[in-house]
């Protein structure tokens, strides 16, 4: 596939991330379950011994940020999969059938949709005192599945007057064949361009979450170490330093995963392509 240098950009900047998460505990330089508090060396400069400074309980930061890095991953990667899972099902099923079916499924995705996301997150997370990973995930593909149900929706009610669709509904093929076969995948190109956005929508959600202390009681997550950092801004010039490092593995992801989305936009959009 022919992309444009935004877009490898953008996949050279995912990849780096995915890098990080997948090998970031193993090459961290320290096992942060086996590091101390030492509040002696509360956010020290960077030095040989720890090439990011440390954090307010004298923890390395390196460890932290790549860490950091595979909660992200993971928690991102299962959101995204369930997330488009479900709203490609339900926004198929919903083009497809139309009537009720589709009445009840887009006015379920028009609430969710005219909620604010973040406070649905948050209503659900807070449910809990020391919510986990599992709920974190539940309560971010709670409202997360919604535009990728839209798409589907979208594209199924354009497909649908297909003639080859129509050809396999004269030749006997039921409902579950022609959306399986014949319907889903040409759903795969909006699916990838809508799940690059939602990864990177999904690390900041995840990120907001854990600097507000309500998200998993980890304090290795990219949001914690904000957490941590904004109560010492003002008494450390280190730690708005440290505070800049997991905001700027933030930044780092988002912005990949949105130029990996524009590209991929411009490219699977047949009006974009004698632009690109």
């Amino acid at each position: 596939m022919k992309l444009s240098p935004s877009a490898w950009l953008g996949l050279g900047m995912l990849a780096v991330y995915l890098l990080a998460g997948l090998l970031g505990p193993v090459i961290a330089p320290y096992d942060l379950g086996q590091q101390h508090v030492e509040l002696a060396h509360q956010f020290e400069r960077a030095s040989a011994a720890h090439w990011l400074g440390t954090d307010a309980s004298g923890r390395d930061a390196l460890s932290q940020l790549l860490w950091g890095a595979r909660q992200a991953l993971v928690l991102s990667a299962v959101v995204v999969a369930i997330s488009s899972a479900i709203g490609l099902l339900l926004g198929t099923v919903a083009g497809w059938f139309g009537g009720w079916v589709d009445e009840l499924v887009m006015r379920v995705v028009d609430i969710l949709m005219a909620f604010p996301g973040i406070l649905l997150n948050i209503a659900i997370v807070a449910t809990v005192a020391r919510p986990g990973i599992g709920l974190t995930i539940g309560a971010l593909c709670a409202n997360g599945w919604v535009g990728y149900a839209r798409v589907a929706r979208g594209q199924v009610l354009a497909l649908r007057e297909r003639d080859y669709v129509t050809a396999a509904v004269a030749l006997g093929a039921g409902n579950r064949r022609v959306m399986v076969r014949h319907l889903l995948p040409n759903l795969l190109g909006p699916a990838m361009v809508q799940m690059s956005f939602g990864l990177g929508a999904v690390i900041i959600v995840e990120a907001s979450l854990a600097f507000l202390g309500i998200g998993p009681q980890l304090d290795y997550t990219w949001g914690a170490m904000l957490d941590q950092a904004r109560n010492y801004l003002w008494n450390s010039d280190w730690a708005r330093l440290y505070a800049a490092v997991p905001g700027l593995a933030i930044t780092w992801v988002v912005l990949g995963a949105n130029l990996l989305g524009d590209g991929l936009r411009d490219r699977l959009d047949p009006r974009q392509r004698g632009k690109a």
